[in-house]
């Protein structure tokens, strides 16, 4: 039947044992991810209650419209964080039902690879990881922004934000530029208390201070400026002169940016003006790179995965081949945490922080599932 069903089906049965089977494995190994991720969330979302929900009701006058304000930013880093192991989960318990009716034993009768065998999960878990992407950039980024910037005040009411920062410091080239305090945004920023360190070669020759800046062209116009010579001793006014040329607005602007609370594209830009502002940007890089990585781990568990799928299911050795293949999915996720950390403290290049995992357990992926196939 399977390749009557094969030959029905032109060329995807090249690719897949036939379109029946694909839909139906397809169907299988959905309907388990999405069962696995709503019980998880369920789970996870009810314990992290228990610990939050003194917190929220302490603040005064939140009661359960607070709290259920709660779970629904919560809820997004939940389910974020749990779709991969439900579908490690949905791919290990979907291939370990079709083993035991020996429907696996069919496929691979009718003389089908390993790999044309789980075509249908690697496909369908492509589409979990777009949805996943999609999501973490609609949805996730925006509620783990709101719910960061909620915590900070203690789950009080959130302040307007008008754009004021204090203390800021800038790189332009080799000299560096000190802000006591920027209001307002863009082309409407004002500095105030500028102090421009001219240096050369990393030594410093004068600095520049003025009470005001504001912006003009392409550099910022300080009024009352005076410049004070560090070799001669000598202090000259210079009244109104533009300095920090092609120093944008942005670079004053830009706090502590949360990676998880910026779309991949803001989080870019971000990552780009923290350059240029002379910031280190490496755990920002490595998280940006993780932003693309992380949806794709879900088409690396039906390969982690498949080694439940191929072996007789009367050896009793099923239960061991479930175990395998949890450990080799979970072993992934340790080894990413690991590498990301790593990046974090510089240790690791952030491109091969965010990919490095990914692209091992691939090779031990196929390794397991070209040794299984032998």
């Amino acid at each position: 039947m399977v390749a009557r069903s094969g030959a029905r089906g032109g060329g995807v049965s090249r690719i897949f044992p036939s379109s029946v089977v694909a839909l139906y494995m397809a169907r299988l190994f959905l309907v388990r991810t999405l069962g696995i991720t709503f019980t998880l969330v369920l789970i996870l979302q009810a314990l992290d209650l228990l610990s939050e929900t003194g917190n929220i009701l302490g603040a005064p006058g939140n009661g359960q419209t607070e709290v259920l304000r709660y779970v629904s930013l919560r809820a997004p880093q939940i389910v974020a964080f749990a779709l991969p192991f439900s579908v490690l989960l949905g791919t290990i318990l979907t291939l370990i039902t079709m083993n035991q009716n020996s429907e696996i034993v069919a496929l691979k009768a009718s003389g089908l690879s390993a790999h044309q065998v789980l075509a249908p999960l690697l496909i369908a878990s492509l589409g979990v990881a777009a949805f996943s992407f999609g999501f973490n950039e609609r949805v996730v980024s925006r509620a783990t922004a709101t719910l960061e910037a909620w915590k900070r005040v203690d789950y009080r009411a959130l302040p307007i934000d008008r754009g004021d920062r204090t203390n800021v410091w800038v790189r332009d080239g080799d000299d560096l530029i000190e802000v006591t305090r920027i209001t307002g945004r863009g082309d409407a920023a004002r500095l105030t208390g500028v102090v421009v360190y001219d240096r050369e070669g990393g030594s410093l020759r004068s600095t520049i201070t003025a009470p005001i800046g504001v912006r003009a062209g392409d550099g910022w116009r300080i009024q009352g400026a005076r410049r004070f010579d560090v070799a001669a001793g000598v202090l000259t006014r210079l009244g109104a002169i533009v300095v920090a040329r092609g120093v944008r607005p942005e670079q004053f602007t830009l706090a502590t940016v949360n990676a998880d609370g910026l779309p991949f594209g803001q989080l870019r830009s971000a990552i780009r003006d923290l350059r240029d502002a002379g910031r280190p940007t490496q755990a920002l890089e490595s998280a940006l790179w993780h932003k693309l990585s992380g949806p794709l781990s879900s088409m690396l568990m039906p390969l982690l995965g498949a080694v439940a799928a191929f072996g007789i299911a009367r050896s009793g050795k099923l239960f061991i081949r479930a175990v395998i293949g949890m450990a080799l999915g979970f072993g992934y996720f340790v080894a990413d945490s690991f590498a990301l950390a790593m990046g974090n403290l510089g240790a690791y290049p952030p491109f091969l922080a965010a990919w490095a995992p990914f692209l091992l357990f691939f090779l031990i992926g196929e390794a397991v599932l070209i040794r299984t196939e032998e």
